[in-house]
């Protein structure tokens, strides 16, 4: 007799790196099998078990076709950009996968902290929250030693004196300046806000450098989206501290899986804007 139920063939638990395409669908390409076992190894995912046609459609395009269109971004500078950009979407569940596979590749337990506190600046506390309760369960289950090495580098007394360095440095004295100026007496506490908190307090710590600071943060700002005017002045810091358009373009489309076309797109159109192809 047969049975009730015999599920279909797609349905067969699968191991990364061992793919099969489903009825009627497509092998997974080496490339991204390659970088997929490079992250996850043989770890098992319900995801290809219960959604295997999305499952070889995704893995495809997001570790096969996407990663192989980068020729500037390594796998630990996308992986820090991928955490960025999971934090300021709300991705809380892949935040997770993706946070395993970065710490395989060898991002450091600072290195994530510090998105996450930079993060703080730009997307609020309100939504880092939770993604701190999860990163510190994992690097506590991989037995990290928290609280992890200090990073900061100002105090009470210089906060503010180096933030205004750091946004003169990204942005240039005439810019600045002209913020000052153009900003209506009862806003002013913002810009010292920007100058004490956000520049004197984040930017200046140690455990990611200022080039990939600016490059963060121009990630959080697609991501969220809605953020286009912010959006333009920290293309324009990017360039001035050394990422050209090109890898502003790269970065971006790195992003598409995860953030979707609509913010993908809205980004690269302010990019264009306001840089010189």
């Amino acid at each position: 007799m047969a049975p009730i139920f015999s599920p279909p063939i797609p349905l067969i638990q699968r191991r990364y790196g061992v793919w099969e395409p489903t009825l009627g669908g497509m092998p997974i390409s080496e490339e991204a099998i390659q970088y997929f076992k490079e992250l996850f190894h043989e770890r098992k995912s319900r995801f290809h078990t219960l959604d295997p046609e999305l499952g070889e459609i995704y893995v495809n395009f997001a570790y096969g076709e996407v990663i192989t269109s980068s020729t500037r971004i390594d796998t630990h500078t996308r992986l820090m950009l991928h955490l960025a950009a999971l934090v300021s979407s709300g991705g809380e569940e892949m935040y997770k996968v993706m946070l395993e596979g970065a710490l395989n590749v060898g991002v450091s337990a600072v290195e994530i902290k510090e998105i996450l506190y930079q993060a703080v600046a730009y997307v609020g506390m309100g939504r880092i929250y939770d993604f701190l309760r999860i990163t510190n369960n994992e690097l506590m289950r991989r037995d990290e030693k928290l609280p992890l090495p200090a990073q900061s580098t100002t105090t009470r007394e210089t906060r503010m004196e180096e933030g205004d360095k750091i946004l003169r440095t990204i942005f240039g004295d005439e810019a600045i300046d002209a913020t000052a100026t153009d900003t209506p007496d009862d806003q002013q506490v913002m810009l010292n806000f920007l100058r004490g908190n956000c520049f004197g307090d984040i930017y200046t710590r140690s455990g990611i450098d200022i080039k990939t600071r600016e490059l963060l943060t121009l990630v959080m700002l697609v991501s969220m989206g809605g953020c286009e005017a912010q959006l333009r002045g920290h293309i324009n810091g990017n360039l001035n501290v050394g990422n050209d358009r090109a890898l502003l373009i790269e970065t971006i489309i790195q992003l598409l899986p995860l953030i979707g076309y609509p913010r993908t797109l809205n980004g690269l159109r302010v990019v264009t804007e306001n840089t010189d192809s």
